[in-house]
């Protein structure tokens, strides 16, 4: 392999690690409140100083998928923590995280094959 492959593998690692990591900070702000809203896709890129295309390419090369399918895993993961590990109702949790609550047992069902009610009843 090239020096120049070996760089540019090495730096869509990096970029996709910062991006997991910009994700992981970015989720847990808007839980906290110190963040209103989930930020699109290109504002993140744009924190991270990429354009939105090449963060795309990045991921996609290194997971095979868009950052799209990370940024809602990471926040069905945030959900299924609070379901689990909360009293909080199903609309509160998808208020803090900024969802709509019938839209948010939507994405929650889409995503994982359950209702978030009946994911908390299995969790427990």
């Amino acid at each position: 392999m090239s020096e120049i492959t070996q760089r540019i593998l090495k730096r869509s690692k990096e970029i996709t690690e910062n991006y997991f990591n910009f994700l992981d900070r970015h989720i847990a702000d808007v839980v906290s409140g110190q963040t209103s809203d989930f930020m699109e896709i290109n504002q993140i890129a744009n924190e991270l100083s990429l354009s939105h295309k090449h963060l795309t390419d990045m991921v996609r090369k290194e997971t095979g998928h868009h950052p799209c399918h990370y940024y809602d895993q990471k926040i069905i993961d945030k959900a299924k923590q609070m379901l689990s590990e909360t009293d909080k109702s199903i609309s509160e949790i998808a208020r803090v995280l900024t969802y709509d609550p019938s839209n948010f047992s939507k994405f929650f069902k889409k995503l994982t094959g359950q209702t978030p009610g009946q994911f908390r009843k299995d969790a427990k």
